[in-house]
């Protein structure tokens, strides 16, 4: 009987097992700092709008574009980008499928994404407002996309009961293998669900970060600043984070042309109501900047109480756009110091830059977010 029972607890204990790899994803793989280099690259990829390929028109391309242009557009960019650019991770910022043109959402999300998981790069993914249109919930799509191949997107945090929204999670990014930092996340990366729509009355609009997100965001950046600054290899100050969703905050509506680089073409789409999200963050101190899409005709990145908060400008094909106007992503390289004995220490600086949908995959606006001893500078190149 006893062995019996034994057989039982590991059957059990293989289910356990095979569950939870099903639910966390297929290859969860760790990001650290290239050695070579000391950098870490992030592809950031805003509103694909992707719906049902061959068949999906483009939208805002000039008239001679349009009878060869389609969602296939948006999958060549993807790809080009990821050649080009060498990412360690993607991102994807929701609004990744047009639901209300997808004609299977499982299917959607398989082409939107196959050039991430074909690359065998990791990738990661926050929903935007248009996600759930199609045939699978909101709860649904999110579920599907961690079940991808290469994919690090979580459902939710696993330590909370209780959250709003799905795909509400974080990365860390681990020092160079050999190097004392090694085993330390140097760079740490928060996803949140931004929400579609206001399900509240009296607050019409879209929907904001909610107190549950908050606290849960409150509570982990507290826990990995804590894990940096105590032995072993204790660290002066926190390291840097970057926080990713969809919708833009409040705050993206405090600049003019004088305080951002980039462009600003049409309102800032937030939610009509403040969260508190962005005090939230300047509060926990490692935050240094906010990537969102959501307002496609949008590319700029300003500073605002120490953090920067930037657009990845639009990237798909089926989405609007403006003629003329190149569709575009967002590159954030972070790059690590040299110790006193030559190996690779913490986070030196931050900076980023867009790459557009032209012949030359050209870059514009490389400006320093980040750095040790200052807060954002323009980069001279």
């Amino acid at each position: 009987m006893a062995n019996k029972g034994k057989s039982a607890q590991l059957l059990l204990a293989l289910l356990t097992c095979i569950t939870f790899l099903c639910v966390h994803g297929a290859g969860q793989r760790e990001l650290r700092f290239d050695g070579e280099g000391g950098e870490f690259r992030i592809l950031q990829v805003a509103d694909m709008h992707y719906a049902d390929g061959t068949t999906t028109p483009c939208e805002d391309v000039f008239p001679s574009q349009m009878p060869s242009c389609s969602d296939l557009n948006t999958t060549h960019f993807v790809r080009r980008l990821i050649l080009a650019e060498k990412p360690h991770l993607i991102v994807f910022t929701g609004d990744n499928i047009f639901g209300f043109d997808a004609t299977d959402a499982a299917a959607s999300m398989d082409a939107a994404f196959a050039p991430a998981i074909s690359s065998n790069i990791p990738w990661a993914a926050v929903l935007g407002n248009h996600d759930q249109e199609s045939t699978l919930s909101r709860e649904g799509v999110m579920k599907y996309i961690t079940g991808l191949k290469n994919t690090l997107s979580s459902f939710n945090p696993s330590e909370v009961d209780v959250i709003d929204g799905y795909g509400n999670y974080n990365l860390e990014v681990h020092g160079v293998e050999g190097s004392s930092l090694a085993n330390k996340s140097v760079l740490n990366l928060y996803f949140l669900d931004s929400g579609d729509y206001s399900n509240v009355p009296a607050i019409p609009g879209y929907d904001w970060i909610k107190p549950s997100q908050q606290l849960w965001f409150e509570r982990t950046s507290l826990k990995l600043q804590r894990s940096y600054m105590k032995k072993p290899e204790p660290q002066k100050g926190p390291a840097p984070g970057l926080a990713y969703f969809h919708i833009p905050l409040p705050e993206y509506a405090s600049f003019d042309s004088s305080n951002y680089t980039g462009v600003k073409q049409e309102g800032i789409s937030s939610a009509s109501m403040n969260s508190g999200f962005f005090t939230t963050m300047v509060s926990a101190g490692d935050v240094k900047a906010v990537f969102t899409g959501h307002d496609h005709l949008n590319d700029f990145c300003g500073e605002l109480a120490g953090i920067h908060l930037c657009y990845a400008g639009g990237f798909g094909y089926h989405a609007y756009g403006k003629a003329g106007w190149s569709r575009r992503a967002r590159m954030v390289v972070s790059s690590l110091e040299k110790t006193e004995n030559g190996s690779w220490g913490g986070v030196k600086s931050i900076k980023t830059w867009k790459v557009l949908d032209d012949e030359n995959l050209t870059a514009i606006d490389g400006q320093v977010i980040w750095s040790k001893s200052s807060n954002g500078k323009r980069m001279m190149h």
